[in-house]
């Protein structure tokens, strides 16, 4: 069964329930307030009969023709006072034989009620006689040593009609009401339901090509919104975290094909000069010293830069699965001095001044390992695009951050070239791309490294010429050790 039709269902069907059990308590209640009606007309002429007769004061006996008031309720004819279409009287002797009733019983006798008795001189109950429904009452009067037993009965002939036709009139109520219900929720569902299948329908339309496309042209947040976003629902902002989800996933798919695309151009010049090298080996490497040498020279190189680029790809990844990092506390200052103490080396081949200081000596939390090669990237960077001049690496914290920052006084950065500088195999200066040695990979690995430690890398023009490379990392409270 399809959502529409269990939500309509559900719905009906607790609408229902709850229409039939209100109905139900209304019927009953109305009931009672007939049978209370009935009872309080009845006492009430139980009243008055009993009034009458106690305003003898001499104890009555059926035998005693001196009796007055109370002869005059044991005589049939006499019972005319209380005769009527909706009062039936019946008087009986103590043992329950019929002294007088009212003429409109005529030939009916009303039974005695044997659970009558002094200790329960009043009693309710409903009775059938000649086909038709009563309610009477029994009355147990009792004076001096005599008894007699008193019977008022009314026909529950119009309550009953007016019960049914109440009850009727519920019923047709409670079926327009439930046939409105189950409409209405019909509607509800198809209105609840139309823009989910809608939504789903579109879905099932979107598939990664139409993601890459619009991604790849950069037109993906200028495309159609899908149908429900329109909406201020929940069904509106469910349609809009499907559309920044798929966004999402076709930048996603862009940065994955431009990744690919990247890698195969990077990883091509590399095998197409080692496989080029080897074909020059197996045709001349026996007969030509210079040319094995120099052939063997060029694999070993280009081997070691591919070695190189599938480690950065690794570490990549390694960074991307930021919850599988251990850390721990780590001094930043003592890392960045090891970094630079291990580049001094390629530093003084270049002849250039490579200088560490810090300001401070913060504490992060993170792998010492990543935290390393992330600091060795910046200052390798540096040296490489560095023809002469200095280096300097720097540590400090600031707030709730600490910092490294590498400077150089190389050829620097363009400004438009800024924001593209962490991306993925991107070089700026695209004519020494060959010349300078490196994967593309060094600054991308920086990014992800300090992301990862929920920290950012930025880049900027220094005043002096050269570029200024910053990473931020959060900075690790210690616990307050000092004296009270």
């Amino acid at each position: 069964m399809s959502l529409k039709w269990r939500i309509a269902l559900g719905y009906s069907v607790l609408l229902i329930v709850a229409l039939t059990a209100m109905s139900g308590l209304l019927v009953w209640r109305f009931q009672q307030i007939l049978d209370d009606q009935a009872e309080t007309t009845v006492n009430a002429t139980m009243r008055t009969i009993v009034q009458f007769a106690q305003q003898s004061a001499t104890p009555f006996s059926l035998e005693d023709s001196s009796l007055g008031t109370l002869q005059f309720l044991f005589n049939s004819s006499n019972l005319a006072t209380w005769n009527s279409a909706n009062s039936f009287v019946q008087v009986d002797s103590s043992d329950g034989y019929p002294l007088a009733k009212t003429e409109n019983l005529g030939a009916l006798a009303i039974p005695p009620n044997p659970s009558l008795s002094p200790g329960r001189d009043v009693l309710f109950r409903h009775l059938t006689l000649g086909g038709r429904s009563f309610l009477v009452e029994d009355r147990y009067l009792l004076e001096g040593a005599n008894a007699a037993i008193i019977h008022v009965a009314e026909p529950l002939d119009t309550l009953q009609r007016t019960f049914a036709r109440a009850r009727e009139a519920i019923v047709i109520v409670l079926g327009t009401t439930a046939a409105a219900v189950i409409i209405l929720s019909i509607v509800l569902a198809a209105q609840a339901t139309t823009p989910i299948n809608e939504l789903s329908r579109e879905m099932r339309e979107i598939s990664s090509d139409r993601l890459a496309v619009a991604a790849g042209a950069g037109a993906f947040d200028d495309a159609p919104p899908l149908q429900g976003q329109r909406r201020r629902d929940e069904i509106g902002r469910l349609a809009q975290s499907f559309n920044d989800l798929l966004s999402r996933l076709g930048e996603a798919f862009a940065r994955e094909r431009q990744f690919i695309s990247d890698a195969s151009h990077e990883l091509k010049t590399p095998l197409t000069s080692i496989n080029s090298n080897a074909q020059m080996l197996l045709r001349w490497g026996e007969r030509d010293q210079t040319i094995l040498r120099e052939s063997l020279e060029t694999i070993v190189r280009e081997s070691a830069d591919l070695a190189a680029m599938v480690n950065g790809m690794l570490t990549l990844a390694k960074a991307d699965r930021g919850d599988e990092i251990p850390k721990e506390p780590l001094s930043l200052a003592q890392i960045a001095t090891e970094v630079t103490q291990n580049a001094a080396p390629r530093a003084a081949e270049k002849e250039i001044e490579l200088h560490f200081s810090h300001t401070s000596t913060p504490t992060v939390c993170g792998d010492p390992n990543l935290l390393r090669q992330m600091i060795a990237n910046l200052v390798d960077n540096a040296i490489k695009f560095t023809e002469r001049g200095r280096v300097d690496v720097r540590v400090g914290s600031a707030g709730a951050l600490a910092w490294v920052e590498v400077t150089d006084s190389g050829p620097g950065v363009p400004p438009e070239e800024l924001s593209n500088l962490f991306q993925r195999f991107y070089r700026a200066d695209k004519a020494r791309s060959r010349e300078v040695p490196g994967t593309g990979l060094g600054l991308a690995i920086v990014r992800s490294i300090a992301r990862v430690h929920g920290g950012e890398a930025t880049a900027a023009r220094s005043p002096a010429g050269g570029a200024i490379f910053r990473v931020d990392l959060p900075l690790m409270e210690l616990p307050f050790t000092g004296n009270s």
